[in-house]
């Protein structure tokens, strides 16, 4: 078994009125072993769009690097962004050419073009488009279950980032293979990709449990 294989994680996709909201746990796993607690697995591809990746540590970024030299490429080369649309094609093409030794990644896709858009990957190339929300790994189950019962269309960005974090937190909670320092979130908008601060992941979480304590 190779050493970097990342056995679990919870990283989750979703769409909001104007923006697309990525976010993961931050623990890798290697076996039974909480290997790492502060693990990165949102990506920044270009300005205006970025990754979630559940699976082998080594393949993941291996599909990454690949992925946003060429969206460099196609950017020089056209004078424009790719879309997230295109990036999830050449995602497809690549893992379905690969499929009989393949990449062991899933990935959620998303950014703007024009409008929110969120794409899922499967290791084998198919691509899902996801009308309101996506989710990978391991802690894929408590995170559904979450987003089923409080997701609503045309949500606003702040909404977004809430129910996202409180998605990937389930999966921290009843996942044994998710947990990890703190959230990461990702916010995709028509001003760009950002990283949220980790204060303002953490002040979601405290409004959060405050909200549960008054409600007792």
């Amino acid at each position: 078994m190779e050493k970097d294989i990342k056995t679990g994680t919870t990283t989750a996709g979703l769409k909001t009125a104007d923006a697309v909201i990525l976010a993961a746990d931050m623990r890798a796993s290697m076996g039974h072993i909480a290997y790492e607690e502060e693990a990165e697995k949102l990506y920044k591809i270009t300005e205006f769009m970025g990754v979630t990746n559940a699976g082998n540590v080594g393949d993941s970024l291996t599909i990454i690097r690949f992925l946003r030299s060429q969206a460099k490429l196609y950017e020089m080369e056209r004078k424009e962004h790719m879309t997230v649309k295109g990036a999830a094609t050449l995602l497809s093409n690549i893992l379905n050419a690969n499929r009989y030794y393949p990449f062991i990644v899933q990935l959620i896709v998303g950014g703007i073009n024009n409008k929110p858009e969120l794409f899922e990957v499967t290791p084998f190339g198919g691509v899902l488009e996801r009308k309101r929300y996506a989710v990978s790994g391991s802690g894929t189950d408590f995170a559904l279950t979450v987003l089923d019962q409080g997701y609503k269309p045309g949500m606003s960005e702040e909404e977004g980032i809430a129910l996202a974090i409180s998605a990937i937190e389930a999966g921290k909670k009843r996942d044994i293979y998710s947990g990890g320092k703190s959230v990461s979130v990702m916010v995709i908008d028509k001003k760009g990709a950002r990283m949220l601060p980790e204060k303002d992941v953490e002040a979601h979480i405290k409004n959060k449990e405050k909200m549960r304590s008054n409600a007792k």
